[in-house]
């Protein structure tokens, strides 16, 4: 699918070069940065920040409603509500392990549905097609987005991808401790008994090594995280902006059904990723538990 989106998003910048002004500032793109509303003393308020926290209030107030009070035989908001926190819960416990699942599952869900709720919110109407005039800077004016979605602004992604990572920090120092981290990471991973003391000793300085290059892949993650988020996102804004600007009925319709999909397959491959690095480190304890309880029920 990236190479799909590479070839629609050049096509977007190609079609952007002829648009006539609405200038043709107002529909050749995207900007690169989300751009400041108003100010909150020295802390810039912009269009991805206003459109993150319009979207996160309307999530809550959503899902309050859908649930309302919680029924032993449960109304239809509160029924899908409950499969959806179960459908997440029963696809991320394998993967983090049965002792992280449940301390772990606000952070999954939480990330799961704030990250597609706010992918989708660049397909309603009035995102990206309402402007203000700019006259910030004195002499100057442009033409400014009044609405942006939050996962188009690389500070919003950067949120996200640092909450997560601090989350996973979390959750592998309470549910492993830093002695399994640090043998996990730098320790010698052969067994002794089956391998020769010659070639033993010397993979502690092996895996040593490769210890370093996972410290190094464990500190870009949030980095990977963010850019794919933002980079999916961003580009499907340009090229819905690049779209509309040349036919505004019917051209889009197809994009439409992309960006949906799009949107839930990066809020879904965000989720997994991080269930993947927290089980990394959190889920040998429970293949070792279930082995022994095994091991035992044989012997019995």
């Amino acid at each position: 699918m990236l190479w799909v989106r590479k070839i629609l998003f050049l096509v977007s910048k190609l079609a952007a070069t002829s648009l006539p002004a609405l200038g043709a500032e107002a529909h050749a793109g995207v900007s690169a940065t989300a751009e400041a509303l108003f100010h909150l003393g020295p802390l810039p308020v912009t269009n991805s920040m206003v459109t993150s926290w319009i979207v996160a209030l309307a999530l809550i107030i959503a899902i309050r409603l859908a649930v309302g009070r919680s029924q032993l035989i449960p109304s239809r908001g509160q029924a899908i509500v409950e499969n959806l926190v179960q459908g997440i819960l029963d696809l991320t416990a394998p993967i983090v392990g049965n002792k992280v699942a449940k301390p772990s599952f606000p952070l999954l869900i939480g990330l799961f549905t704030f990250i597609l709720i706010q992918n989708w919110s660049g397909l309603l109407p009035g995102v990206g097609t309402i402007y203000m005039l700019d006259h910030s800077k004195p002499g100057e004016s442009h033409w400014m987005e009044l609405i942006r979605p939050a996962n188009a602004d690389m500070n919003g992604t950067v949120a996200l991808a640092v909450v997560a990572f601090i989350g996973w920090l979390y959750f592998i120092l309470r549910f492993a401790g830093p002695a399994f981290i640090i043998k996990d990471i730098f320790g010698n991973k052969a067994d002794q008994k089956e391998t020769p003391a010659i070639i033993y000793y010397p993979l502690f300085l092996i895996f040593f090594a490769a210890g370093l290059i996972e410290i190094i892949s464990i500190l870009f993650r949030p980095i990977s995280l963010s850019f794919r988020l933002f980079g999916n996102i961003y580009g499907g804004e340009n090229l819905m902006h690049a779209m509309s600007g040349i036919q505004k009925w019917g051209l889009p319709a197809p994009f439409y059904f992309l960006e949906l999909l799009i949107g839930f397959v990066q809020a879904f491959v965000f989720t997994l990723l991080v269930s993947v690095y927290i089980g990394l480190i959190c889920n040998h304890g429970d293949d070792h538990a279930e082995h022994d309880h095994g091991a035992k029920d044989a012997a019995h």
